[in-house]
């Protein structure tokens, strides 16, 4: 397994967050996420300008082994997704931490951030 960004936030559902000065984030599923699932054949993504919840489904991991749903971290406003992930999955596996990122979101309110772990204590869970 890669080491942990150090500047990336996580969720216990093993989504990473990569936070922007400019009020936006990077999501993307963690390295341990997409080991588990094996060889990733499919994403499903949300609309672009979708207005997602934190806790809300935004969209669908499919791999050889299983099929799992991806959680938003954080609320905010779908600003891009990963068009090249669209195409090539296999970029998740390959890459989880940089070119394989899913979405980059608008947050809608900074003060959810507080409810993210860090590098530390997510290692703990994994």
């Amino acid at each position: 397994m890669s080491e942990l960004p150090a500047d990336y936030l996580y969720t216990k559902d093993h989504e990473w967050i990569q936070l922007h000065d400019d009020g936006t984030a990077t999501i993307g599923i963690t390295d341990y996420a997409q080991e588990s699932l094996g060889d990733i054949t499919f994403v499903e993504f949300p609309e672009l300008g979708a207005t997602l919840e934190i806790g809300d489904t935004f969209g669908v991991v499919e791999s050889v082994k299983a099929a799992s749903d991806l959680y938003m971290p954080l609320g905010g406003e779908v600003t891009e997704i990963n068009e090249e992930v669209d195409s090539a999955p296999e970029l998740v596996n390959q890459q989880a931490f940089t070119q394989g990122w899913l979405l980059k979101i608008r947050l809608t309110d900074d003060s959810q951030v507080a409810d993210l772990m860090k590098p530390a204590a997510y290692a703990e869970l994994i």
